[in-house]
């Protein structure tokens, strides 16, 4: 098991690439399922969620093998299994994504329970529901969700929740109603721009989605789909943690290959915390003044601010002028991060939803432990602006989600090490 070792104390300075998007490739190599042939997907970071797809691809009977050249060729030509297992699914959450595909293609689903990061409840209720609403059969047992359904046949579809819409429900709902008789309208669709991404990549293999960033999709069903080549579009996510990483550093970076058209919520935030964003061709300069300004921020479903940004952005906050108040509208739990911050020196109440942070803190380096994706990319950049040495345990969860961040970031003039426990 891997940690990393930071040392506080340097700005980070030069250029870095934004990679593939994480939340776009899951979903693209599960839709491989649904056409045989041999697909291309390129511009898939190396991630660890990645790799555990494509061994659960693997798993179901599909070639997944990623080139020299970094594209990934999945051929799914001969499906031998409809059961994606246990010891994978149970790592990652965004694995469930394989059940509308299998699905569609095969008539037969075998999934188990998916995993992945501690941050609240996230059921599959609005998967099951949407899948049924096409016809298939769902029980659950031992486990594992077992859906069937040689015939499914479009209708209107509501895909609403407790905390609005969900992106893998719809992702999950649009692979399956490809394959299905008629005209499927998914109402309270999730809009984020990965979705806009997997329609896109859909529609290249012949599918008919319309309506892909907006809440209301409408899928007509096709007999037949094509192995497609395709490139997947950049990580917002990715983007904007550079971007809060250069200014809790007071440093200055430019961000390559951002999707600025995605970003605007960011954009927002970023200018009334006082941090400057000047485009300059592809690149996104960021250039942050003396003084971070404390501001008060909800996150909310696209195109609100990202609840993957909100742990990075509290670990900005806490270095800032003032009080903020930031309220986590998408997984009211996701603050696990909190109490880590705290041992580094944060100034953080903790009240439902809600942190309140007491900017100014002089943090200093501590060992902190990682309890999900995004909040290990929180205590690395609170390390960074750190005094002394910060030691960030379990950085399998960053792995998840993350391309050679401590590469990266050397590369800026960081000082962070990886190191084996």
């Amino acid at each position: 098991m891997d940690r990393f070792i930071v040392r506080g104390g340097h700005k980070l300075r030069g250029t870095v690439r934004v990679g593939g998007a994480k939340n776009s490739s899951l979903p693209i190599l599960a839709g491989c399922l649904l056409a045989d042939g041999v697909s291309v997907i390129r511009n898939v970071p190396d991630l660890r969620d990645v790799r555990t797809m494509l061994q659960i691809l693997g798993a179901l009977g599909a070639r997944a093998e990623r080139k020299k050249n970094g594209d990934i060729e999945i051929d799914a030509t001969e499906l031998t299994s409809h059961t994606a297992p246990y010891e994978l699914v149970s790592t990652m959450r965004g694995s469930v994504c394989v059940l509308g595909p299998l699905l569609a293609r095969l008539g037969v689903a075998k999934v188990s329970h998916p995993g992945g990061c501690v941050i609240g409840s996230r059921p599959i209720d609005l998967h099951l529901k949407g899948l049924r609403a096409l016809g298939a059969r769902i029980s659950i047992r031992h486990g594992y969700i077992m859906a069937r359904g040689d015939d499914l046949a479009g209708t209107d579809i509501f895909l609403g929740g407790l905390f609005g819409s969900s992106c893998l429900a719809t992702a999950n709902v649009m692979m399956a109603a490809v394959y299905a008789s008629g005209s499927t309208v998914i109402e309270n669709a999730a809009s984020e721009p990965e979705m806009v991404d997997l329609a896109n990549y859909l529609n290249k293999m012949g599918a008919v989605v319309r309506g892909a960033g907006t809440h209301r999709i409408e899928v007509v069903g096709v007999r037949k789909l094509r192995p497609a080549k395709y490139t997947v579009m950049p990580d917002r996510i990715e983007a904007g943690t550079f971007m809060m990483a250069s200014a809790i550093t007071k440093g200055e970076v430019g961000v390559e290959g951002a999707p600025r058209g995605t970003m605007a919520a960011v954009f927002d935030v970023l200018a009334r915390a006082g941090v400057r964003v000047e485009a300059d061709g592809d690149t996104l300069w960021v250039r942050q003044p003396r003084k971070i300004k404390a501001t008060e921020v909800a996150t909310l479903p696209y195109p609100g601010f990202p609840t993957d940004l909100q742990a990075q952005l509290m670990a900005m906050m806490c270095v800032a002028d003032g009080i903020s108040v930031l309220t986590e509208k998408v997984f009211p739990d996701r603050f696990m991060h909190v109490a880590e911050l705290a041992r580094m020196g944060a100034d953080i109440l903790r009240e439902g939803p809600r942190a309140i942070v007491k900017g100014g803190a002089k943090l200093s380096g501590a060992p902190v432990m990682a309890s999900d994706l995004r909040a290990s990319a929180a205590l690395v950049l609170a390390g960074l602006a750190a005094k002394g040495e910060t030691s960030v345990a379990r950085v399998y969860h960053l792995d998840r989600g993350y391309e050679r961040l401590d590469d990266k970031l050397r590369a800026l003039g960081a000082d962070v090490e990886r190191v084996k426990d």
